[in-house]
């Protein structure tokens, strides 16, 4: 399947950017799932979406990689997931997982790999490739309405 938004970034700032942009445009309850390699740029990418949902900008924005969820405030709440290190659902279960993201607030979640199949039906998905030191492909897929509806408005502001 082709992604809804392909598009290449050349630097790490420019991978900040693009979240950004995607931080001012989406709303309560969406789910962002990060998928690439160690380095590719999901953390990068959610720190720019950190920045385009309001959150101050004296709040450092790190990989949650040992704490597994951090938390930012800003125009939404912002949960931001890494699920490296888990390995079953049951570990998933005790996160609450389910109850974020059903809640209010947009949820990142890098490693997003490690969920079950079927579990994010309304998300959007964005794979990041490394093409060289500082460049990425960054391929966006849309499921669900709300998550098509937000394609247009990111397909405007890029």
């Amino acid at each position: 399947m082709a992604p809804d938004i392909f598009l290449t970034t050349s630097s790490p700032e420019d991978t900040r950017n693009l979240g950004q942009k995607i931080g001012k445009i989406v709303t309560d309850g969406t789910i962002i799932a990060l998928f690439g390699d160690l380095g590719s740029g999901k953390t990068t990418f959610a720190q720019g979406l950190a920045k385009g949902l309001g959150v101050p900008d004296d709040t450092y924005v790190t990989s949650p990689s040992y704490a597994l969820i951090n938390e930012y405030e800003g125009r939404c709440h912002l949960f931001h997931m890494d699920l490296y290190r888990i390995t079953t659902p049951s570990e998933l279960e005790d996160l609450g997982f389910d109850d974020i993201i059903s809640g209010r607030g947009v949820v990142a979640i890098e490693w997003s790999e490690r969920l079950p199949e079927n579990v994010l039906s309304n998300s959007l998905s964005i794979h990041f490739d490394i093409l060289g030191r500082e460049t990425r492909s960054v391929s966006i897929f849309a499921y669900g309405l709300e998550c098509k509806l937000l394609i247009k408005d990111i397909k405007k502001s890029a």
